[in-house]
């Protein structure tokens, strides 16, 4: 399976649930009022590290994270329903970038980080929140805020779990082709890596990565090999 460190994620957090137009009714009461609950807030997405991933092969897959809308709000002044969040879960050391690759976002690296994406929507008023002295059964309600839209990378600043260390030309990189889906190149010549090739090896459900690492040489310090 290909190693993944750099992955592109859309994600949008949910709208606020519209506020409701309803006026209370009830048969022994002679004045009603307005009594139009406010929408629910929508959902948020949230990114949280964790010490059981070492890479983001998971986001090669599934690119697109979306947050639940926020329900309407009903009669008898109840609020609507918050949308459900989203939570993605990255390794230790993932940073969050901006659309333009450049802008960094935040760094998580902490176990158990939390960074909030995008703020869901608020709900919007229902009737009874318009009620005043002058205005005593108002007939309008807000709709709910619209969810924020985010196309985001996340880069994994990644150590390897494996490393592979031996003379010039011994089978270093022919070894990682083998065991992973990484292409590192090969040749029948000494020095053939110059630097280290990563891959993800996935064995009983349990990952892990290993580098192939540059021969090594006495007196390398010194420029041998070079």
């Amino acid at each position: 399976m290909q190693f993944i460190d750099l992955a592109i994620i859309h994600i949008r957090s949910g709208s606020g649930g519209a506020g409701c137009v309803s006026f209370r009714k009830e048969k022994y009461i002679e004045f009603g009022g307005p009594d139009g609950g406010d929408g629910g807030r929508g959902g948020d997405v949230i990114i949280r590290t964790t010490e059981n991933l070492n890479t983001l092969i998971d986001f090669k897959y599934k690119q697109h994270y979306f947050a639940k809308n926020g329900s309407q709000g009903m009669g008898k002044n109840k609020t609507g329903a918050k949308g459900s969040d989203v939570i993605l879960t990255v390794p230790v050391g993932t940073e969050v970038l901006l659309e333009n690759k450049q802008t960094l976002l935040i760094d998580l690296n902490k176990v158990n980080q939390e960074f909030l994406l995008a703020d869901g929507g608020n709900g919007g008023w229902g009737n009874q929140k318009f009620k005043s002295s002058t205005n005593r059964a108002p007939r309008n309600a807000n709709p709910g805020e619209k969810g924020v839209e985010l196309t985001l990378w996340l880069r994994l600043k990644l150590l390897a779990d494996v490393g592979l260390i031996g003379m010039p030309n011994v089978g270093k990189s022919s070894l990682l082709a083998t065991i992973t889906n990484a292409k590192p190149k090969i040749g029948d010549f000494a020095f053939t890596t110059i630097n280290p090739n990563l891959g993800l090896v996935l064995h009983n459900q349990v990952d892990f990565v290993v580098a192939d690492i540059p021969g090594l040489i006495e007196g390398a310090n010194e420029g041998k090999g070079i």
